[in-house]
């Protein structure tokens, strides 16, 4: 299986999220797996932020949609920041996961006056393949599922808005209580649960 590791952390190096994804790649080389790593922070040529009047979209969106094709799976690793991913993945979602390439929108009406807008989604480039997420929350998870679902925002979000039109089959990693201070023998039970993951694909 081919994997695009695509990672937005402005920490590359010795991050938690950072070494999520270190510890994915070892293990699923060991495995087989082939690795596509996108640093985005690391990028040289930089996405700009996205605006839909830009038409056709830079070069380099075509490059990582490219990229994707090439892959069986697409891995999206990032902190939750106001429950939301990190800016910098969510920009590169706007500009990539964008019909019509990933998806395109079909009317079951389309000469109805009041419903001409109504329809599905119907599955591009990426349709069948793997779409996975990784998240890093720095409470406790009492400390979100208080709040009812906002602790699944980000992940039903890019499951059932944006996933589900691309037609990808989703999976997903949470990580809770993600802080300075973890002791190692959490931080150890962290990464057993990445390579663990790795070694669950196929």
């Amino acid at each position: 299986m081919k994997i695009c590791v695509v990672f937005g952390h402005f920490n590359t190096e010795n991050s938690f999220n950072a070494c999520i994804r270190d510890a994915f790649i070892d293990e699923a080389t060991k495995i087989g797996h082939e690795i596509d790593l996108i640093n985005l922070y690391n990028e040289t040529e930089q996405l700009p932020f996205y605006r839909s009047d830009i038409n056709p979209p830079p070069k380099l969106v075509l490059e990582y949609r490219k990229r994707l094709e090439e892959a069986d799976a697409m891995f999206l690793i990032s902190a939750c920041h106001n429950l939301r991913m990190n800016i910098i993945l969510e920009n590169w979602i706007d500009w990539v996961l964008h019909p019509t390439w990933f998806f395109s929108y079909k009317s079951i009406m389309p000469d109805s006056k009041f419903f001409g807008n109504y329809g599905y989604p119907v599955a591009g480039a990426m349709k069948n393949k793997i779409g996975i997420v990784s998240m890093t929350y720095g409470g406790p998870m009492v400390s979100y599922f208080n709040f009812s679902f906002f602790d699944n925002i980000p992940y039903r979000r890019l499951k059932k808005s944006i996933f589900q039109s691309g037609g990808l089959k989703t999976k997903y990693l949470r990580f809770y209580s993600v802080l300075p201070n973890m002791k190692k023998s959490e931080f150890e039970k962290h990464m057993q649960k990445v390579r663990k993951f790795a070694r669950s694909l196929k």
